[in-house]
Formats: C-alpha cells, sequence, structure tokens
C-alpha cells in the first residue's frame, strides 16, 4: 500500500461515524434488518438502512459513504434504484498491515 492511500484511509477513519459503519458492516446480519430482496447481505447494507441506523441526513451520509468508497473501505453494488455497500476487506487489511 502506498503512503497516499494510507492517509486516505487514515483521513477516511478520522471520523466516528465512519468508523461505526465499518464496525457495524464487519457483522451486518448483526447490525441491520434482514433485507427482503437479497440473501445473507452478499451484496452489503442497503444505504438506506446506514443512514437510518447513523441517523444523520442523507447528504451527511452519502458524503461519508462515497468517501469511504473512493479510497477503498467499501465496495458499492447497485440493484436497480438501490444502492448497498460492504467493506472491502482486502483494502482493509493492506492497511492495517501497513500501519502496524
Amino acid at each position: 500500500m502506498e503512503i497516499r492511500t494510507a492517509t486516505e484511509i487514515g483521513k477516511c477513519l478520522s471520523n466516528q461515524t465512519r468508523m461505526q459503519i465499518l464496525e457495524w458492516l464487519k457483522e451486518p446480519e448483526k447490525n441491520f434488518p434482514p433485507h427482503e430482496t437479497l440473501e445473507h447481505f452478499n451484496d452489503g447494507v442497503c444505504v438506506t438502512y446506514i443512514q437510518e441506523k447513523a441517523g444523520l441526513s442523507q447528504s451527511t451520509i452519502s458524503t461519508y459513504l462515497t468517501n469511504m468508497e473512493k479510497c477503498g473501505l467499501l465496495i458499492s453494488t447497485r440493484h436497480g434504484k438501490w444502492s448497498y455497500l460492504k467493506r472491502n476487506e482486502e483494502v482493509i487489511k493492506q492497511f492495517t498491515d501497513f500501519i502496524s
């Protein structure tokens, strides 16, 4: 991992809510209601559920999630008009290896 990438991830993780979102997404079955149309959170968690759990405005959550996706912490999948997000475990591992 390059220093620049690690720095961007560090900036992204400097916000308590963004850290909490990553923590929630680590165990989506425990932290979010079941998705009616998708099995077992394979494609991630619907952005609407993340927004509701965080209790923040749609625009704030959208900004947070976009930043997290840009630095590689999250992977987005689209189904119709809905976006689903999950952790990018590969990047998270690279980051933790880099800083340890």
